[in-house]
């Protein structure tokens, strides 16, 4: 018993360090960006200030914060219903006539450095007076959000009876009917996942649209590094910029944290 209680009271201890370092870093942003410009990076740093919106007020009426909000809206939305309409289909396929290669060469794809796409991208693109678009950004945010889409979805069209499928074939149904009408509602929780996901790693993704967006199509964490310079570094405005980049993913998945929890533990069970 006593042994038990010591193993419990370290388990806590280590979970309240865990939390801690992970809470710090995001309570002290959050905390500079309702601070007074010239507090942020005051020394000793000031706890206790009197919070302000001096900062959201120059992000968004000083600069273009607000559209490049809207150019992360549009690339990772975009790219995440691209990764989702070409993985569901491809995933299916590759569960259902037992292959694995093609899954693991999208995850090649995705290990891969991003700079060995860049080159031969940016010369193509260029080439075909796309560069700086949106539809440029989204078809390339799709080389992540594609692969982490089917290693998701795979797990459940793997563990789906076949049965369901071959029943809806033999009442008529054609493979894309099987697919939408069976295969999809049944891979819903997973759906879900790959959807955050996609969302999230191309809302954070900085290096093709560092070099593949115009100056109307800059996404949000590309834009940020504007305030750092290299003798001054606009804290203020960085640290806010950093609160609405980081909301939408945040907002998002405590809307659907059930679904994505148990999305996330029925495909540990099914893979």
């Amino acid at each position: 018993m006593v042994g038990r209680r010591i193993g419990a009271w370290v388990d806590r201890v280590m979970l309240a360090l865990v939390l801690t370092l992970l809470a710090v870093p995001v309570v002290w942003v959050l905390l500079s960006a309702f601070k007074p410009r010239t507090e942020v990076a005051a020394l000793p740093p000031h706890l206790f200030v009197r919070p302000t919106l001096e900062n959201f007020v120059e992000l968004f009426g000083r600069t273009d914060f607000g559209q490049n909000t809207l150019n992360s809206l549009i690339v990772a939305g975009g790219s995440t219903l691209l990764g989702l309409a070409l993985a569901a289909p491809a995933s299916f396929a590759m569960a259902w006539h037992r292959l694995s290669w093609p899954a693991t060469a999208t995850l090649f794809a995705r290990m891969a450095p991003g700079a060995l796409f860049l080159l031969p991208w940016f010369l193509m693109f260029s080439d075909l007076g796309l560069t700086g678009s949106h539809l440029v950004l989204i078809l390339t945010h799709a080389v992540i959000t594609l692969p982490v889409a089917i290693w998701v979805l795979l797990p459940y069209f793997e563990a789906m009876p076949r049965d369901l499928v071959e029943s809806a074939q033999v009442d008529g149904a054609s493979s894309v009917q099987a697919l939408v009408k069976v295969a999809l509602p049944v891979a819903a929780p997973g759906i879900v996942v790959a959807a955050i996901l996609c969302f999230v790693f191309s809302w954070n993704y900085f290096l093709f649209a560092l070099v593949l967006s115009g100056f109307d199509t800059k996404t949000a964490i590309v834009a940020s590094f504007n305030f750092v310079g290299e003798g001054v570094t606009n804290w203020g405005a960085l640290m806010a910029a950093a609160v609405v980049i980081a909301a939408p993913p945040l907002i998002l998945t405590l809307i659907i944290q059930r679904r994505l929890v148990a999305g996330l533990a029925a495909g540990a069970v099914k893979g």
